[in-house]
């Protein structure tokens, strides 16, 4: 009984492996291939039925054989093209079987990539062919052989089997009908394996590709981390701020109508100001926003400095800033994206003062010249203190928040760092930015 049910079990998977959904999937992957050499072959029977004189090389199976043959180094030449590849990876995806993360992505780029790919799109092709030819021969071949001991007149038609009307056994034609399917099958199956197996080597990714890939989700990572520190920044800020406004102007609403009406402008512009910020930041997920010309500008020290410690000293934060432009005379000459990179490292500053500090914050941006070998190096350093929070409604200060990692990546994007942490009982911000150098 185990015997049956195993012998059953194997006839249903060599069955599912010759007819099965992804034996027929790779046929017609196969067919494909056929189809797509037929303007190679129908080229080159023409130039060999002229080279044999003028005959019809379609009519003779030798001459058919030698177009077929004379058309695959054509094939060959085609596949080195770089779009030859994506073409086959969609088309090996989506009729082989074979898992996506397997093959490459996008054309082939480097030659021994296009080598790889040529082979592949000439065993294609090729193997395509062959599978296309005995698909439109076999069946109806077999079909004559199987019907042959019912219709007697089948016997006698000129179709080269004339030998079924001598003494031959007509029954035994649909045995040989039945062979030639199952034939076909297994070349089919086979082919179609074969295909499936050369496919991750032909058409998988070289190192190059590998590489190419990693760089792409780097830079991926690096716009993601990007729009995230813009967002916090911008966002995160604003929060802090209308939140410790909305609290202040609540403890006074009785006893000073003139701070709360101070406070409620803050917090309308703190708002306004952010909507602006985020459409911004928003703008650069869109294809095409990010160059928008009603776009909001990103804001700057030049522009927005003022404005933000104004919005920070409305949220009862006391800050006294110190200003030295130095040599560069004003800070609408620093380099543009020095001068946005400063805003939100000092922006990020002061949100953090608002939820974990307690009392003044003393600030102060300088630039400064520093000597070096053959030029003066100019920098803009920013440096922000103010006590450390101590009660319940301020939140303990860490050095590994999201803010200050995000100042740190935007120091390292101009060759900068940033130092924070407590310095003699007050917690000490301090970012250091690279503006170039001066010849001497």
């Amino acid at each position: 009984m185990k015997g049956l049910k195993a012998a059953g079990r194997a006839i249903r998977r060599g069955a599912g492996l010759l007819a099965g959904s992804r034996a027929r999937l790779r046929w017609v992957h196969l067919v494909l291939g056929g189809a797509l050499l037929m303007p190679y072959f129908l080229l080159t029977q023409v130039a060999v039925g002229i080279l044999a004189g003028g005959v019809n090389a379609l009519a003779s199976l030798p001459l058919s054989l030698a177009a077929y043959a004379a058309a695959l180094p054509l094939v060959a030449v085609t596949g080195v093209f770089g779009l030859v590849r994506p073409m086959a990876v969609a088309a090996v995806r989506a009729m082989c079987g074979v898992p996506g993360e397997r093959l490459a992505e996008g054309p082939a780029r480097s030659w021994a990539a296009r080598g790889r790919t040529s082979a592949w799109w000439t065993l294609h092709l090729g193997v395509g062919a062959l599978i296309s030819g005995m698909s439109l021969a076999v069946p109806p071949m077999a079909v004559v052989l199987i019907c042959l001991p019912l219709v007697s007149s089948l016997r006698e038609t000129p179709l080269g089997i004339g030998w079924f009307s001598t003494g031959a056994d007509p029954y035994a034609a649909p045995l040989l009908g039945a062979g030639l399917l199952a034939g076909l099958s297994l070349c089919s199956a086979g082919g179609g394996a074969l295909l499936a197996r050369l496919a991750p080597v032909l058409l998988g990714p070289t190192a190059a590709d590998r590489l190419a890939a990693a760089e792409e989700r780097a830079a991926d990572l690096a716009v993601r981390n990007r729009l995230a520190r813009e967002l916090h920044d911008a966002v995160g800020h604003a929060l802090s701020a209308v939140s410790l406004q909305a609290a202040a102007a609540r403890r006074v609403l009785d006893r000073d109508p003139e701070f709360v009406r101070e406070a409620l402008a803050a917090i309308e512009d703190t708002t306004r100001r952010t909507v602006g910020e985020l459409d911004t930041v928003l703008g650069l997920l869109r294809d095409g926003d990010a160059a928008r010309p009603d776009a909001a500008p990103a804001p700057t020290l030049a522009a927005d400095l003022d404005g933000l410690l104004a919005r920070t000293r409305a949220a009862g934060t006391p800050v006294t800033a110190e200003q030295d432009p130095g040599p560069v005379g004003d800070w609408g000459q620093l380099p543009a994206i020095a001068s946005r990179e400063a805003y939100r490292i000092v922006q990020e500053g002061l949100s953090n003062a608002l939820r974990h500090g307690a009392g003044p914050v003393a600030l102060r941006l300088a630039v400064q010249e520093r000597p070096g070998k053959a030029s003066r190096h100019r920098e803009l350093e920013i440096v922000m203190t103010n006590p450390p929070g101590t009660g319940r409604e301020r939140e303990p200060r860490t050095t590994g928040g999201r803010g200050l990692h995000g100042a740190t990546e935007r120091a390292r994007l101009l060759g900068g760092h940033v130092e924070a942490g407590p310095d003699q009982g007050l917690w000490r911000l301090r970012a250091v930015l690279p503006l170039g150098g001066q010849a001497r």
